[in-house]
């Protein structure tokens, strides 16, 4: 694929985006950057900025499977990937995926949830596969997470740790729109 090509590709994923997200340029172009080389993003901002929205804008716009989770202080880590469940019928025990066997994973409000259940998260970030029973589940070369967090000052938050945030490309700030782009919102819908 030529330069040419790619940067063709980008506008045109930036021109879907923007049917459903004003603003957040910035944001998108390292959304673009961590999905070609692929990384993780973590957007952090409060709540209400759309991080959510432009997330699920963007894997539209890419054409790429989306799940969610939101995380939550009582969500463990079979919650993500999954368990081998009974099944009395058949006497056997038959694997349920969980929500991370997807291409693109919202992990929102990811610093809610206890620190056990982040690193399973981002264990799977870093090998891009999970175990569960013993026996490896590969996750894909297209696997990416776009992570939300509420700012530190917000209660009921467990901060993520120096060592796990290493496995995310980039960290972004998101702010509220400005007074134009709130005008422009309103416009719109």
């Amino acid at each position: 694929m030529k330069v040419e090509e790619v940067q063709s590709l980008g506008m045109a994923i930036r021109q879907e985006i923007a049917k459903g997200v004003v603003g957040q340029e910035e944001t998108i172009d390292l959304l673009l950057v961590a999905l070609f080389s692929g990384g993780h993003i973590l957007l952090e901002g409060p709540p209400g900025t759309a991080k959510t929205l432009l997330a699920h804008c963007f894997a539209q716009a890419v054409g790429i499977d989306f799940g969610r989770i939101q995380f939550t202080p009582d969500l463990m880590p079979g919650d993500i990937i999954g368990a081998n469940l009974f099944d009395f019928r058949t006497s056997s025990f038959t694997l349920t995926r969980g929500p991370i066997f997807t291409e693109l994973l919202l992990a929102d409000e990811i610093n809610r949830t206890p620190p056990k259940t982040q690193a399973a998260l981002l264990e799977a970030m870093q090998e891009r596969q999970v175990t569960i029973d013993g026996q490896t589940h590969e996750l894909g070369n297209r696997f990416m997470v776009v992570a939300t967090q509420n700012p530190i000052e917000q209660q009921g938050v467990y901060p993520l740790p120096e060592a796990q945030l290493d496995r995310f490309l980039f960290k972004q700030k998101i702010a509220y729109p400005s007074a134009e782009e709130e005008r422009e919102i309103v416009a719109a819908h």
